[in-house]
């Protein structure tokens, strides 16, 4: 097993120096010409982190890591994921808003958590036709975090939904599931239909 793990750490490492040569390469091409390459360094930032997350993610699956579970406060957490994505959501022409309620404190892996909506909101952003809502509020005594889009819903069926997180949705389920407290565990939920009319993205944490 530390094998393949180690397999899996080299390959991530090495996948994340050629995107760091690629942001280089494209911060120089910025300079020299005179141009904006916003959306390019954002993308490559983005596959660096999510490099990261997947060896996370199978670490946590194998019993080689544990979360980092602290009381945090919840709206700067949305903050925080909304400031991420806000720029690459106005390029699009995308409305992206918070609707937070309470709790205000609530125990969770901030980093990771943090992940899952940002992967979340940039999946939004591929298929929202105008607006994305991104939300906090206690529900049956779990903390309830959803994105919401007005497109067109998930397709395939939610059940099946794969396809159009891929990567992203292995972790977040990983990661939720990882999130445990007085005999409950954390999920994940995709369905269509909501507010906005389009897809759900839920995130319950105990």
């Amino acid at each position: 097993m530390q094998g393949v793990l180690d397999i899996l750490s080299s390959g991530v490492h090495d996948a994340k120096n050629q995107l760091f040569l690629a942001e280089t390469l494209l911060v120089q091409a910025e300079a020299e010409h005179g141009i904006s390459l916003d959306e390019a360094r954002f993308a490559i930032e983005l596959a660096a982190l999510r490099l990261s997350r997947v060896l996370t993610a199978y670490k946590l699956q194998r019993g080689l890591e544990t979360l980092s579970i602290s009381m945090q406060p919840v709206g700067e957490l949305l903050e925080e994921a909304v400031l991420i994505n806000r720029k690459h959501c106005e390029r699009l022409g995308l409305s992206l808003t918070v609707a937070h309620q309470r709790p205000v404190l609530w125990p969770l892996d901030r980093e990771l958590s943090l992940d899952i909506l940002s992967n979340a909101l940039q999946n939004a952003s591929r298929f929202a036709r105008s607006r994305i809502v991104l939300s906090a509020e206690e529900r049956e005594g779990f903390l309830r975090l959803a994105v919401e889009d007005d497109g067109a819903g998930f397709d395939p069926p939610p059940h099946t939904a794969a396809p159009r997180l891929g990567v992203g949705l292995f972790v977040a389920r990983e990661i939720a599931a990882q999130h445990q407290r007085g005999g409950r565990q954390g999920r994940l939920s995709l369905s269509n239909g909501g507010a906005l009319g389009g897809a759900v993205f839920e995130l319950w944490l105990p």
